[in-house]
Order: C-alpha cells, then structure tokens, then sequence
C-alpha cells in the first residue's frame, strides 16, 4: 500500500510543477507568518511550484499536529528548499526521481533533504527546523504523512 501511495503523491506533485502559478498572496502572507526573515530569504528562492507544494504540506501538517511550533512549520514549508540545489526543471526531477543520483545534478536533487538542512543552518534556523527539513525529529512521521498527502 505505500508504494502505491508514494506513487499518487508523485503523481500528484507532478501534475501541479507544471504550473508556474505562484502561491496566492494569502498563501504568501501565511507561510511568511512562520518563517523568520532569513528563512523568507530562502522560501523566495523555491520555486513556484514548490512554495505552493510546500503550502499545501504545512496547512496538512498542521491538520495532523495541531499544536506544531513555529520552528516545526518553518521545517514544512522549507522541506524541500534543498532542491533548489540541483537547478532541475519539472522533466529533470522526474527523471532524477526514476534514475537515481547518476549525474552530480541528479544527486543534488535525490540528496535534497541534507542539503536543505545544511541551507537553513547556515541561515540560522532552528535545530527543529534543520531536522525536520533533514527528516528526523518529532514531528517528521506527521511531516512525511502531509508530504505524502495523506
């Protein structure tokens, strides 16, 4: 049954990176009340795509831990911050996703996580933030659920 979960989120999370839509101005002005100004300098370099992805994870995240802390929605909403690394488009990713880390850009995006959590250090976040981005910590089974959509 996981597999054909993981399969539907990506699914999924294909189907909306195709849109360059960015998040509504609410979607903005809310993920912003949870990030300091340093992790805002990081939220703007995600793409589009991601920032709306993101969004969407932490109001589930939300949903499932009702009392996450701040540092806790930074770690949501910058959860896939890493894959700014990479600089792969929609098609990149797919195919970096089915290949496996075969070129140095495809490692980036497959190693996305660490390098996340290494960006948001170096920016100062909260260690609950970093290991959550990482995907470790208390709250990463709720992260992972709302990332996978369910």
């Amino acid at each position: 049954m996981a597999g054909k979960r993981k399969v539907g989120h990506l699914a999924r999370r294909f189907a909306t990176s195709l849109s360059r839509r960015p998040p509504s101005v609410d979607d903005e002005a809310w993920a912003h009340t949870w990030l300091t100004s340093d992790e805002v300098t990081l939220w703007v370099l995600m793409p589009n795509a991601d920032r709306r992805h993101a969004v969407e994870v932490a109001r589930r995240f939300l949903s499932k831990r009702p009392q996450a802390t701040r540092p806790e929605l930074a770690g949501a909403l910058l959860h896939d911050v890493g894959k700014v690394a990479s600089g792969l488009g929609t098609w990149g990713r797919v195919v970096a996703t089915l290949v496996g880390g075969r070129t140095r850009r495809f490692r980036q995006y497959n190693d996305h996580e660490q390098i996340g959590a290494n960006v948001a250090a170096q920016a100062g976040s909260d260690a609950v933030t970093v290991a959550l981005i990482r995907g470790t910590g208390p709250a990463a089974a709720e992260l992972q659920a709302a990332d996978d959509g369910i």
